[in-house]
């Protein structure tokens, strides 16, 4: 690790901020850095969900005044959140990122969105605003009744989630899972 890094960091992970052994992590993309990192975050930053709680030290490091450990912060608290990890996704609606932070953390993602598009039953890629049909009676909890099959959804919304999409039925605004859809 150079010595810019190592001053920088000051004998601390620059996510969780546990002191100890650091390693150089380079964060990719257009502006890509190295941060300073323990050795629990290299293992896991991959897979995030591996070890999630201990992602909650995020809260703090997406608030760095180094753009590389708020990339790094938000790339992590986005993979997590796709995952349904709730408190990586109140982290992300509090953080604000200057524009081209922000467009440089999102290289890395769109990257990985564009390896699993969403599919519909038969393998049909869908996309935004497409429409679709219910191909069997789905139960909608909370919601006290049965989309049923046959059902037309018209304009869907596609989310980070690709086994997902949101669309109405009845009129309520409800997630149905793609595996039970067919693109119209």
């Amino acid at each position: 690790m150079n010595k810019n890094l190592e001053s920088r960091a000051g004998g601390k992970c620059e996510l969780c901020g546990s002191e100890g052994e650091l390693q150089a992590y380079s964060v990719s993309g257009t502006n890509a850095e190295d941060i300073a990192l323990c050795t629990t975050c290299v293992e896991s930053i991959d897979e995030p969900l591996l070890n999630a709680n201990h992602w909650r030290c995020l809260g703090e490091s997406i608030w760095s005044g180094v753009p590389a450990v708020q990339v790094a912060s938000y790339r992590t608290l986005k993979k997590l959140s796709n995952e349904g990890e709730s408190w990586a996704s109140d982290i992300l609606d509090m953080a604000y990122l200057e524009p081209e932070v922000l467009e440089w953390a999102n290289e890395g993602i769109q990257s990985e969105d564009a390896i699993s598009p969403t599919k519909d039953s038969n393998g049909t890629i869908l996309n935004e605003g497409d429409s679709v049909t219910i191909i069997k009676d789905l139960e909608v909890k909370g919601a006290g009744f049965t989309a049923k099959q046959g059902t037309k959804v018209t304009n869907i919304h596609l989310n980070n989630d690709p086994e997902q999409i949101e669309g109405r039925v009845n009129g309520v605004k409800i997630v149905l899972l793609s595996k039970f859809l067919k693109k119209v």
